[in-house]
């Protein structure tokens, strides 16, 4: 089901990027999200100087490993409850959906990924459709465990198997629209070695997949709630982070900075779990911002970032 759900993610190479706590030990995820516009992510009004066109395979490794890192390929984990946190997060993004009465610091992706698939004309479910308010049906991990094997549930994961080239355009999408948002955000006098940078990065499947992932696993950095003591770890802070080295190549500055970024979040967090547990499986995600074992780019190839 995978490999024909990854069929849809060729429509995902159509479009220009402007710019489970798994069983593989890539450790805890929120997928926060930011503040996704949905009807912005529909009519794709974004623009940034920064573009890439990716081909259908190199579009489909990328969908293949942002699904490795949420769930480690298996169906069950399309909707799952992770251990120390408040909500579930679902699909091969792992967004967030919270219950009624939750409201944490992190910005819900899943109502915003629903919206999506309603204005791209997606065959929902009914029951989830119609859910009003649009919460998560279960209060807490006790009560999603009880009712795991429900067919309300199997359902769910059944449609998420089946949308994977849609959610994957979402991620897509998100990412694009949230390049033109933190480079908006940047001092005037940084904007020129991100935009560099972020140029870089774009032009290769590896560079735009960590791009990808990054805003989907950390969210953009633009939020206000999502800091301890008053200091982010999404994609702007780690663009931010970036040590300029024309010695370096710029994925591997990339995971330089990225990882510098979430230890210090792991280090400011009031939960000890982020830094005993999650931080291990977060710096191995980082691991595989990687090229593809097939692409090497011309910047490589020359030295130039």
């Amino acid at each position: 089901m995978f490999n024909k759900a990854l069929g849809l993610i060729f429509l995902v190479s159509m479009l220009v990027l402007s710019g489970c706590e798994s069983e593989n030990n890539t450790g805890n995820t929120e997928a926060e999200a930011g503040d996704t516009n949905p009807a912005a992510l529909a009519s794709g009004e974004t623009s940034v100087d920064i573009s890439i066109a990716l081909k259908p395979a190199q579009m489909d490794w990328v969908g293949q490993k942002i699904f490795q890192n949420e769930c480690a390929g298996q169906f069950q984990c399309l909707v799952h409850w992770n251990d120390g946190e408040a909500f579930p997060s679902l699909g091969i993004g792992h967004f967030i959906w919270y219950p009624e009465g939750v409201n944490e610091r992190f910005v819900e992706s899943f109502p915003a990924l629903v919206e999506y698939m309603k204005q791209r004309q997606v065959n929902i479910p009914g029951w989830l459709r119609e859910l009003e308010p649009f919460d998560a049906p279960w209060p807490d991990k006790s009560s999603f465990e009880a009712v795991d094997d429900s067919v309300r549930v199997a359902e769910l994961r059944e449609f998420l198997a089946g949308t994977q080239g849609i959610q994957a355009e979402f991620i897509f999408r998100r990412a694009k629209s949230s390049l033109v948002e933190i480079v908006e955000s940047l001092p005037e006098d940084r904007k020129a070695q991100v935009r560099a940078d972020l140029k870089a990065l774009s032009r290769t499947p590896g560079g735009t997949y960590a791009l990808m992932d990054y805003v989907n696993f950390k969210g953009e950095g633009l939020s206000p709630s999502e800091r301890y003591d008053g200091v982010g770890w999404g994609l702007r802070q780690v663009l931010l982070a970036m040590e300029p080295d024309p010695n370096v190549v710029t994925l591997a500055r990339f995971r330089e900075a990225a990882a510098q970024v979430l230890t210090t979040r792991a280090n400011n967090a009031d939960n000890p779990i982020e830094k005993t547990r999650w931080l291990k499986g977060w710096l191995k995600r980082l691991e595989t911002y990687k090229q593809p074992d097939d692409v090497v780019s011309s910047a490589e190839k020359t030295g130039i970032n």
